[in-house]
């Protein structure tokens, strides 16, 4: 009874997470083995590996290979960086500081495809954008970022959408530090950069992990920012793992290599979450 009783309460989430999850994981992997085209939906004749071979071999497969992963390190190293400086510069206490944390944690709430929007019209924009009126103002010529540099752009809406998540993290974690610990560096002599180095820095340790991995698997799946604003291009330079799907399921309606590129998704997430679920692992045993 102590055996079933368990695993019986257990069964509702196991099944739940089942459909959710699993089912679709398994009829994208049978999808992949198989010819599947929307423009002819009457048969799925077996394709082998047929529909893995065309999109390893697509014209934009590593271009969107190298366009995900500089994209993905860009914003991670931005938001673990400027995260942790934010989150240091306002756990001291001075005026107004309650409205100032609000503020920074507000970007966070906006949807992904009007914060891409936002980026598009207002600040982008080489004719009206306020980069533009910034350029005009000090005699410069203005640039259109979405052109001339795509990808970068790209980096700049995502980066400043997860700041604020970095930056509430780190911000949680520096409440936790021993205060006690902070004064006796101080009485000891220790000036701001040593307690950055020695103090500061170690504690971050865990809280760092954690803004890694979550993000590393959220930033995997971009997608409205780029869709909004470039449709991967110009060219291929905008184009990511997962804007290639989209482009394999729904402009080429081949459902059989987009399933393939999918399978192929799923493998780069579940490698990187080993090895952060190992980073972190060690940080927690500490």
């Amino acid at each position: 009874m102590k055996r079933i009783i368990p695993r019986t309460l257990l069964t509702p989430a196991v099944v739940a997470v089942s459909v959710i999850s699993v089912v679709p994981l398994l009829i994208t992997l049978f999808y992949s083995f198989v010819r599947y085209s929307m423009l002819d939906p009457s048969g799925h004749p077996f394709h082998g590996l047929t529909n893995f071979h065309f999109f390893f071999t697509d014209a934009s497969f590593l271009p969107a290979l190298q366009n995900t992963f500089t994209l993905l390190f860009s914003v991670m190293l931005i938001t673990v960086v400027f995260g942790a400086a934010l989150g240091l510069l306002i756990n001291e206490a001075f005026p107004g500081r309650a409205i100032v944390r609000v503020l920074l944690i507000s970007p966070f709430l906006v949807m992904p495809a009007v914060n891409a929007l936002m980026w598009k019209n207002m600040l982008l924009n080489p004719i009206y954008g306020l980069f533009a009126q910034i350029s005009i103002f000090f005699g410069a010529t203005p640039i259109d970022w979405l052109s001339a540099h795509p990808l970068f752009s790209i980096i700049m809406m995502v980066s400043w959408q997860w700041l604020p998540f970095a930056c509430l993290i780190f911000m949680t974690a520096l409440q936790s530090m021993d205060r006690e610990q902070l004064e006796a560096a101080r009485m000891d002599g220790a000036n701001y950069l040593q307690q950055l180095r020695y103090l500061y820095i170690p504690h971050l340790g865990r809280a760092m992990s954690v803004v890694l991995m979550i993000e590393m698997i959220f930033l995997l799946s971009i997608f409205a920012e780029i869709f909004t604003t470039t449709g991967g291009g110009p060219g291929f330079d905008t184009t990511t793992i997962t804007f290639m799907i989209y482009q394999q399921a729904l402009l080429s309606y081949d459902i059989g290599a987009a399933s393939a590129g999918a399978l192929f998704a799923v493998l780069i997430a579940n490698i990187a979450a080993f090895f952060l679920m190992r980073v972190i692992g060690k940080n927690l045993s500490k």
